[in-house]
């Protein structure tokens, strides 16, 4: 396999698949390649942070006040 950098819209899919646990695993051996684990980090916390104030505005929503 080559030793490519991943894009951001790849590390998005990557952190994406892995939270939902559907990550294949051709997919989890190359993000393991990469030189660096930042990119996979910043995303992954901004992508829970995301998902975490979703889930709170999507329950305010629907339950009453």
């Amino acid at each position: 396999m080559d030793n490519a950098k991943t894009g951001l819209w790849d590390v998005f899919k990557s952190v994406a698949a892995s939270v939902f646990g559907v990550q294949s695993s051709a997919n989890r051996e190359r993000d393991f390649q990469q030189q660096s684990f930042v990119p996979y980090l910043v995303v992954g916390v901004v992508f829970v942070v995301a998902l975490v104030v979703s889930l709170v505005l999507i329950v305010s929503a629907v339950l009453p006040s």
